[in-house]
């Protein structure tokens, strides 16, 4: 998979990269709902899963946006990727834990949907914390918590100043004004994505879902 190096000494966030990075190391998180009412009743009417539908428009939305293909290669060189593969939670119910899976984007919803269906096949067992073996570093973290709603979620990394791909949190999806509301929780590295970055990528997302069509 191709990586684009940022040459550093040119790049326009050369100042804030080595504020939010170096000097005052920092991350955030925002939390919101995404308003899913449109999308549910067609996940119902395919008879479809509801978990790989969203991870597919997510993973759409994420390689939309420069800022949220960001990581370092081998050589600790920033950059970003010409595409990021979604890296999910998988839970197990028998044992109360979870492994780690990941699927291979695809831009084609059924060429992803059935990726992931496949992947489950094969790697659902894998009680081991990589359920499936990571290849490439071209990813990006999805966890799920649909046992509860929240109006706020963290992640307290200790080598999070040097982790730069976004973390996506779904909780579970719940009712309010006639809505059908999804809360979501997105951390990233301030000194590769700014508050105007993640905006957009809501307002993208929601665009999405609000136009989606399988």
């Amino acid at each position: 998979m191709n990586f684009y190096k940022i040459d550093l000494e040119t790049w326009n966030r050369k100042d804030i990269f080595k504020l939010y990075s170096n000097d005052v190391p920092c991350t955030f998180s925002l939390t919101t709902n995404i308003d899913i009412s449109s999308l549910i009743p067609k996940i119902k009417e395919k008879n479809i899963k509801f978990f790989p539908v969203i991870l597919y428009i997510l993973s759409y939305i994420v390689n939309s946006q420069k800022e949220f293909k960001m990581n370092l290669d081998k050589d600790n060189n920033l950059g970003f990727y010409e595409k990021v593969n979604p890296s999910y939670t998988f839970f197990h119910k028998n044992s109360e834990s979870f492994s780690n899976l990941w699927t291979e984007f695809s831009e084609n919803f059924q060429e992803f949907y059935n990726n992931y269906l496949e992947d489950v096949k094969k790697y659902g067992d894998n009680k081991n914390f990589m359920g499936k073996p990571q290849i490439e570093n071209n990813i990006f973290n999805v966890s799920s918590i649909p046992w509860t709603t929240f109006t706020g979620f963290n992640l307290n990394l200790k080598n999070g100043y040097n982790y730069y791909p976004p973390i996506f949190t779904f909780g579970k999806y719940f009712s309010e004004n006639n809505k059908t509301l999804l809360p979501l929780s997105i951390q990233v590295h301030h000194g590769v994505c700014d508050g105007y970055h993640v905006a957009k990528f809501i307002n993208n997302l929601q665009e999405f879902i609000n136009n989606f069509k399988f």
